[in-house]
C-alpha cells in the first residue's frame, strides 16, 4: 500500500494541476529533436522530480517507468568501498553522487564515463541518447562539478543530463551556462487546494473548502507535505469537519524551543545549553540550513521591532553562506547564535556589546 503522495503522482505533463507554461515548455522540447542539458531548480516540495519524470515518460514513452534499483560499488583511492543507489530503466538512470560524500566526483567520473561511452540500444526508442538525472545537484563538492563539466561537453551525442537542485548558489557557473534552467516555484495556496481537491475526488470523498485551504496554508508551498498531512488528517478524522489539529513535525518543536532558549536569557553558559541543542538536531540528520531558518523565524515571529528583526534575518543570510562555504556546520551555527543573543541583549537593556564578547 503506497502513500497518496506517490499513487496520486501524476504521470504525464498533462496530468500536472500547475505551471502550464512550463509544462507545455517542456512538452515543445521534448517533441523539438534539440534536447538540451536541462537544471531544475526550487524549494523543495514544489514538484521538481515529478515534472522531470513527466519529461522523461514525453521523451522516452511509458517505458521509463520500468524501473530497477542497483546498487554499485565505487572503490576510492584508498580502497575505500562505496555503495550507491541506481534507479534506472532502458533509457534513463537516476543517481545521488552526493552520497559518497567527497567522493562524489569519483562517482561522476566513472559512472557517467560508463553510460556515456554506450550507444542506446533500444531501436524503438523515440531518442537516440540516454539521460542521467542527478539529485541534490546543489551539495556536489566542486571537483564532481568540474568533473561533470567535461563529461557534459564531451559526450553530449550519446547523453543528456538532468540536474535537481534547491538553489543554483552553489552551482558553478560553467554548469549553469551548458544547462536550460527550469525555475519550478512552489505552487501557491490556491494551487495547492486544486490539487487536494482532485485527490479528494479520486478518493471519492468530498473535502471541504476550509480544511483544503488549512492544510494548504500550514504546508508553507509544500505540496508533498500538504498531501501527507491531508492523508494522516484523513486517518484520524474521516470526514475531516471541525477544526483541524496540525500537528508540527518533532524536529519543528525541537527548533522553536531552542529559540526560546536563546531569547530567555543571554549568557556563556545558555551558548553551551543552546549548542547542546543544536548538535541533537544535527545527530537526527536535520539540515543546518534548515535548522538555521527554523530557529530564526521562530526568534523574528517573538521580536516586534523591525530594526531588530531586519538585523537578524541580515546576519541569518550572513552565516548561512558561511555555512555554505564552510565544512563545520555547527561552528557557524554557534557564531549565529552569539550574534542573536548579543544584538537582542544590547537591543532591550542597553547591553554593551564589547562586555558580552569579552565574557565568551
Amino acid at each position: 500500500m503506497s502513500l497518496w503522495v506517490d499513487k496520486f503522482r501524476p504521470k504525464t505533463l498533462d496530468d500536472l494541476h500547475y505551471h502550464h507554461s512550463l509544462s507545455a515548455r517542456l512538452k515543445s522540447l521534448a517533441a523539438s529533436g534539440d534536447f538540451p542539458h536541462m537544471l531544475f531548480y526550487g524549494p523543495s516540495g514544489a514538484g521538481k522530480k515529478t515534472r522531470v519524470t513527466c519529461t522523461l515518460r514525453q521523451l522516452f514513452g511509458p517505458g521509463v517507468e520500468k524501473l530497477k534499483i542497483d546498487q554499485r560499488v565505487f572503490l576510492s583511492p584508498s580502497k575505500r568501498k562505496l555503495e550507491i543507489n541506481i534507479v534506472q530503466s532502458n533509457f534513463h538512470i537516476e543517481i545521488t553522487p552526493s552520497e559518497a560524500g567527497n567522493y562524489d566526483r569519483l562517482v561522476i567520473q566513472e559512472l557517467l564515463k560508463e553510460i556515456a561511452q554506450t550507444q542506446q540500444v533500444d531501436l524503438n526508442a523515440r531518442q537516440r541518447f540516454k539521460a542521467v538525472v542527478i539529485n541534490e545537484a546543489d551539495s556536489l563538492s566542486r571537483d564532481a562539478q568540474a568533473a561533470l563539466r567535461r563529461t557534459m561537453e564531451k559526450y553530449m551525442s550519446n547523453m543528456r543530463i538532468i540536474l535537481c537542485a534547491n538553489s543554483t548558489s552553489r552551482l558553478i557557473a560553467p554548469i549553469k551556462s551548458r544547462c536550460l534552467l527550469m525555475r519550478v516555484a512552489a505552487p501557491t495556496t490556491e494551487e495547492m487546494q486544486v490539487v487536494l481537491e482532485h485527490v479528494a475526488k479520486k478518493l471519492k470523498f468530498d473535502m471541504p473548502p476550509e480544511a483544503s485551504s488549512q492544510i494548504a496554508e500550514e504546508s508553507g508551498g509544500n505540496m508533498r507535505k500538504a498531501l501527507l498531512v491531508f492523508e494522516a488528517l484523513k486517518m484520524q478524522s474521516p470526514d475531516l469537519s471541525g477544526p483541524l489539529s496540525i500537528a508540527k513535525p518533532d524536529w519543528e518543536t525541537y527548533c522553536r524551543k531552542v529559540a526560546q532558549l536563546i531569547l530567555k536569557d543571554q549568557s556563556p553558559s545558555q551558548v553551551m545549553e543552546v549548542r547542546s541543542k543544536l548538535y541533537e538536531l544535527l545527530s537526527h540528520c536535520i539540515p543546518p540550513t534548515i535548522i538555521l531558518k527554523t530557529v530564526a523565524d521562530a526568534i523574528v515571529d517573538s521580536v516586534e521591532d523591525n530594526g531588530l528583526r531586519r538585523d537578524i534575518m541580515h546576519w541569518t543570510a550572513f552565516y548561512e553562506q558561511r555555512m555554505r562555504i564552510g565544512n563545520k556546520k555547527i561552528f557557524h551555527l554557534e557564531a549565529w547564535v552569539v550574534k542573536v543573543m548579543s544584538l537582542y541583549k544590547h537591543f532591550y537593556s542597553g547591553f554593551d556589546l564589547a562586555d558580552f564578547n569579552e565574557d565568551l
